[in-house]
């Protein structure tokens, strides 16, 4: 039996918070920049604050009575695998534990850092808990966006090159468009049972094919910020082909989410999407050092 501690950190969605940090970090280097030890703790903590949001995910949605008709794979809350008190001592400990490895990163990289850290705790709680969580109402991919997107890749940047740049935030933007696509198909998924449960993302306000128009404009789009750097003279030569290798994998991806009807037949479209996510970082943050 799995452990219901790993089950809840949602383990095939945490590409999410890694690919970020990769990108970012090829960035850094490109520039003379890296500094392995940031590395390090930058992953350890984007890791930890994923997971420390997918467990307040867990325990405050099952509050709020949204997972009783559960669609996708069992939350250990709901299945009583948990406790919510369990789960929330478990949330704390974790941000917790990021928060101490913040520490470290406000001491290299100073206020801004802080700030950021700050921010993003604050609204891993708010994205299912307090008066206004985001998840309920709509703001859900703009959360993902900007947080495990342009925020998580700039940041890494910024700890080591001491900086922001336009080019920083022009490479977060695929980071920030897999991470929204991510949670188009966790919501698409879930509109019947969302909308019963008064969940109001995205997906519930604007319906079932307005949303899967979402999820492929959106990988059209980050497939279309390799060339785009190209042109700005980011990148030289045919180095901006290289994450095109992944495209056939998006394609398929896209394809695959117009044929699937809602439901639970989506969850290995989310768990291919995540895979897709740091596959394309890996084959990006290659262009960038090579280009």
């Amino acid at each position: 039996m799995t452990n219901p501690w790993l089950l809840a950190a949602r383990p095939k969605t945490l590409p999410a918070s890694i690919s970020p940090v990769l990108v970012g970090t090829a960035l850094a280097l490109r520039e003379g920049k890296f500094d392995p030890w940031v590395f390090i703790a930058t992953l350890a903590a984007a890791v930890l604050l994923q997971v420390g949001a997918n467990f307040a995910n867990d325990v405050f949605d099952f509050l709020k009575g949204a997972d009783k008709a559960r669609q996708g794979p069992a939350r250990v809350t709901q299945s009583g695998l948990l406790t919510p008190r369990q789960m929330l001592i478990g949330t704390g400990v974790v941000f917790g534990a990021a928060a101490l490895i913040g520490m470290y990163l406000v001491a290299v990289g100073g206020w801004p850092i802080l700030l950021i850290g700050a921010i993003s705790i604050a609204c891993a709680l708010v994205y299912t808990a307090g008066p206004f969580p985001l998840a309920y109402r709509g703001l859900g991919d703009l959360f993902a966006f900007v947080f495990f997107g342009v925020v998580a890749v700039m940041g890494t940047y910024f700890l080591q090159a001491k900086q922001f740049t336009p080019m920083s935030f022009i490479t977060s933007l695929p980071n920030a468009l897999f991470a929204t696509c991510i949670i188009v198909v966790n919501n698409l998924r879930d509109i019947d049972t969302d909308r019963a449960a008064n969940k109001f993302t995205l997906a519930v306000r604007i319906g079932d094919w307005p949303t899967r128009v979402e999820y492929t404009v959106m990988l059209v789009i980050a497939y279309l910020v390799p060339p785009v750097l190209w042109l700005l003279g980011f990148t030289r030569g045919a180095a901006w082909l290289i994450p095109w290798v992944s495209a056939p994998i998006a394609y398929v991806l896209a394809r695959d989410l117009w044929r699937t009807p809602r439901g639970p037949a989506l969850n290995p479209i989310l768990g291919r999407t995540a895979q897709l996510n740091l596959i394309f970082s890996m084959l990006f943050a290659a262009a960038l050092l090579i280009g």
